[in-house]
C-alpha cells in the first residue's frame, strides 16, 4: 500500500544531531563549512537545514558561485534583510582559507567529516559508504562502543551491523544463494572494498571453491547471468528423471560455479519469482511439461505470450500495491518503485486489456498525487547531492568527468533520447537485447528538472548545472553545444576533444558518427529526438507511443549507434531529459501574453502574482517553488493526467510533475566480457 503522512521529525537521527546543533537560525547570516565527505547535502539533513531556514550553496566553480551569491544574497544583505546562508567547500584537500577573502571576513567557520563522526573506524572504509547507510552505522557504534579498528575490522563491523551479513557464518549453498539474492535484488549499495572482503572470507572458508565469487558478489549483472544460465537446468531436472550432467561445458556456461542450484528452497524461490516478474531474468521455453496453475515456477517459464503477460501484470500489481511509499520515503525508494512501475506500464500499454487499464488508471491517480506531495517537500534536497551516483540530470556530466579523470586516455559518450519515459525505455531495452546480446545494459533512473521541459531539463544535462546558471537561454535549446563544450573545457579538455550533435534518430548511424568524430575525440554528446517527434505527433495515446517507438527500434538505429561507440572504446551513458504522460484537457487559460511559456502540462510566469491569477482557476495545477531556477521563473505545473488544453482533448505531453515525466532512465552501456 502507498501511504500518505506528514514528514517525521529528525530528532532521533543522532549523527545528524551532532551537526544540526551548530545550525540555529538567525545566529549568523553566513556560515562557511568544510564538508569533504558530503554530509550536509545528505538527503534528510539537507531537508532539515532547509526547514530551519538555511540555504545551501556549493563553492565549486568560483564564477558560478559569485553569480548566485551576488544575485541572491549580497543584494538582500545590502537592503538590511537577513538570510541564513551556508556555503559548502567540498574538495577533499581544500581548506576554508581557499574561499574568497570577503566571505572569510563575513562568515563563521565550521568543519564536519566522517572521521569526527566515526573516530574509531577506518576512514578509507567508511568514506565509501552511501550516506543513507550512516544511520545504521552510527546506531551500531553507539550500542557497541567499539575499540579502534583497522581496515578489515571496520569492514567486518559494517558488513555485520549495516548490511546484516556475517560472512563467516555462511556455510551452505542455500545460505550463500539467499545472501546473494538479497544483496542484488535489493540493490544494496555495497562498496567494492566490502565486496572484496566478503570474497576473501568466503574463499578462506573453503566451502565454495567452485563458485565464481569474484564475479557474482560485486556485479549484479554477472550474478543474474549466473542465475539465468542455471534456471533451465533446474527446470530440465524437474522434467526428467535422469540425472543432470555434471560437466558445465556440456551446457556452455559462461560463469563457473555449481550446475544445480536450490531454486526450490522456500528462502530462495520468492526472490526468483520476483526477478522474472520485474524483468531481471527472462523466462525460458520448457516443452512437454505440465505446470500447475498456482506453481511458483510459472513466472520463469514461457507459456503463451498472452498468459505470460497476464501473470506478470498480476504479480506486478501485487508488488506495486505492497510498496510502502509515504512522505518520509527516500528518493531511492521512489526510483526503485519507478523501475517496477515502468515494467507494469509497458506491459499494460502494449496489451489490450480494458480491465488492466482500468486498474492501472485507478492506481496511477493515487500514485501521482502522493508523488507530487513528496516532490514539494524533498525535491530541493536532491539538487546538491554528490554526483558520484547521479540523482539529478545535472549530476550526469560531473559523474562522466570523474570517470574520465580516473582513466588514462578515457573516452565518454552521452546519448540523450529526448522525451523517453522510463516505461518506454522498457520497450527500447527489449529491442536492444534482442538485436545485440553482447551489450550489457546497467539500468537505473534519475530525476529530471521541474518543470520537465526540454529547454530546462536537457540544458541542465549538457551544462552540468542547475537552470539558475543559464537564465538567458532557459526558453531555448540553442546554447546546448556551447554549454557542453564549456563544461568540458572546465575539466581541461580542448574544444577539439569534444563534439555535440542533435537531431539524430534516422538514417545510417555509422555514417553520421564517421563524419562527426575522429581519433582525437574524447567526449561525445548526442541528442536523439525521434521519440520527441513521435510524441508531438501522437494521436493514439500512450499505447501509440509504445507501438511507434517499437517500430523505430526495429530499424536498429539505436543499437547500431551504441555498438559503434562501444567498439571505439567509449564509456557510454544513455538518459532522457524528461518523460511523457497521456493527459486529458481541462481547459486553456485565457491569459493573453502574460505567460512566458505556454506548454500543455506547464505554464511559466515572470511573477508569482501573475501565476496566482491563473492557478485559482486551474486547481489541478501546482505553483512550483523555483528551487534551482532563475528568480523570475515561476512555473504552474500540471499534476495527475490533466493538461492545459481544450476540455476533453487527449494528448501525450510533458512539463508537469507526474512520475512518468520526472523519473527517467539512466543506463550505462557496456560490452559483455564473459
Amino acid at each position: 500500500m502507498m501511504h500518505t503522512c506528514t514528514p517525521a521529525p529528525l530528532h532521533s537521527l543522532s549523527w545528524r544531531n551532532t551537526i544540526l546543533k551548530d545550525f540555529v537560525p538567525n545566529v549568523a547570516k553566513l556560515t562557511l563549512v568544510s564538508d569533504p565527505d558530503c554530509l550536509l547535502t545528505e538527503e534528510k539533513l539537507a531537508m532539515e537545514l532547509r526547514d530551519r531556514g538555511f540555504d545551501i550553496i556549493e563553492f565549486n566553480d568560483p564564477i558560478e558561485f559569485r553569480y548566485a551569491y551576488e544575485l541572491k544574497y549580497r543584494s538582500i544583505w545590502d537592503r538590511g534583510q537577513h538570510t541564513d546562508l551556508v556555503v559548502i567547500l567540498r574538495l577533499q584537500d581544500a581548506e576554508l582559507t581557499a574561499l574568497p577573502y570577503d566571505l572569510l571576513q563575513a562568515g563563521r567557520k565550521l568543519s564536519f567529516s566522517l572521521g569526527g563522526l566515526f573516530p574509531y573506524m577506518s576512514y578509507p572504509v567508511v568514506e565509501q559508504l552511501d550516506r543513507s547507510l550512516l544511520d545504521s552505522l552510527f546506531d551500531a557504534q553507539e550500542k557497541t562502543s567499539p575499540d579502534r579498528m583497522g581496515d578489515n575490522a571496520t569492514r567486518d563491523f559494517i558488513l555485520r551491523h549495516v548490511f546484516g551479513i556475517a560472512a563467516e557464518l555462511i556455510s551452505t549453498e542455500v545460505e550463500l544463494l539467499r545472501f546473494l539474492l538479497r544483496l542484488h535484488y535489493g540493490n544494496m549499495a555495497i562498496p567494492a572494498m566490502l565486496a572484496d572482503r566478503l570474497v576473501e572470507v568466503l574463499e578462506n572458508s573453503g566451502s565454495f571453491k567452485d563458485w565464481s565469487l569474484t564475479k557474482i558478489i560485486p556485479d549484479a549483472e554477472q550474478f543474474f547471468t549466473f542465475i539465468q544460465e542455471r534456471w533451465p537446468i533446474f527446470l530440465e531436472n524437474l522434467k526428467q528423471s535422469s540425472h543432470v550432467k555434471e560437466d558445465s561445458k556440456a551446457y556452455g556456461l559462461k560463469i563457473d560455479g555449481p550446475i544445480r542450484l536450490p531454486f526450490d528452497h522456500q528462502d530462495i524461490r520468492v526472490y526468483i519469482d520476483n526477478l522474472f516478474v520485474e524483468g531481471k531474468l527472462m523466462p525460458v521455453d520448457l516443452p512437454n511439461i505440465e505446470i500447475e496453475k498456482d506453481s511458483w515456477i510459472l513466472s520463469g517459464v514461457s507459456v503463451s505470450e498472452t498468459d505470460s503477460e497476464i501473470l506478470r501484470i498480476f504479480r506486478l500489481f501485487e508488488l506495486i500495491n505492497a510498496a510502502e511509499l509515504s512522505m518520509t520515503s527516500r528518493y531511492t525508494d521512489w526510483i526503485s518503485f519507478a523501475m517496477k512501475w515502468a515494467e507494469l506500464s509497458a506491459l499494460i500499454h502494449t496489451g489490450n486489456s480494458e480491465q488492466h487499464m482500468k486498474q492501472y488508471k485507478e492506481t496511477v491517480n493515487k500514485l501521482n498525487g502522493l508523488f507530487a506531495d513528496w516532490l514539494e517537500t524533498h525535491y530541493a534536497s536532491l539538487i546538491n547531492l554528490p554526483p558520484s551516483n547521479p540523482v539529478m540530470l545535472h549530476h550526469v556530466p560531473r559523474r562522466l568527468a570523474r570517470d574520465i579523470e580516473d582513466q588514462n586516455n578515457g573516452r565518454v559518450a552521452l546519448v540523450v533520447i529526448d522525451g523517453l519515459s522510463l516505461d518506454q525505455w522498457v520497450t527500447v531495452r527489449n529491442s536492444i537485447q534482442t538485436q545485440n546480446r553482447n551489450l550489457i545494459l546497467r539500468e537505473s533512473a534519475i530525476f529530471a528538472w521541474i518543470p520537465t521541459l526540454t529547454s530546462v531539463s536537457r540544458q541542465s544535462i549538457f551544462s552540468g548545472k542547475p537552470p539558475i546558471y543559464f537564465p538567458s537561454s532557459i526558453n531555448t535549446t540553442n546554447s546546448e553545444e556551447k554549454l557542453w563544450k564549456q563544461f568540458w573545457q572546465g575539466h581541461s579538455f580542448s574544444k577539439l576533444d569534444v563534439v555535440y550533435k542533435r537531431g539524430l534518430g534516422d538514417g545510417d548511424a555509422e555514417v553520421v558518427m564517421d563524419s562527426l568524430i575522429n581519433p582525437q575525440t574524447k567526449v561525445i554528446g548526442l541528442v536523439i529526438d525521434k521519440v520527441d517527434k513521435i510524441m508531438h505527433g501522437m494521436q493514439l495515446g500512450a499505447a501509440g507511443m509504445h507501438n511507434q517507438i517499437d517500430q523505430w527500434c526495429k530499424g536498429e538505429y539505436l543499437t547500431t549507434l551504441l555498438s559503434y561507440l562501444n567498439r571505439r572504446g567509449y564509456e557510454i551513458w544513455l538518459t532522457s531529459d524528461h518523460g511523457n504522460i497521456e493527459s486529458i484537457g481541462k481547459g486553456r487559460p485565457k491569459e493573453g501574453a502574460i505567460a512566458e511559456s505556454r506548454g500543455e502540462r506547464v505554464r511559466v510566469y515572470p511573477t508569482p502574482e501573475l501565476r496566482s491569477q491563473i492557478s485559482s482557476s486551474f486547481t489541478f495545477a501546482r505553483e512550483w517553488q523555483p528551487s534551482g531556477l532563475p528568480d523570475d521563473y515561476f512555473p504552474l505545473v500540471a499534476t495527475g493526467n490533466d493538461a492545459f488544453v481544450n476540455e476533453g482533448d487527449s494528448i501525450v505531453g510533458h512539463g508537469g510533475v507526474a512520475l512518468e515525466e520526472v523519473i527517467v532512465p539512466l543506463i550505462k552501456v557496456e560490452k559483455r566480457t564473459l
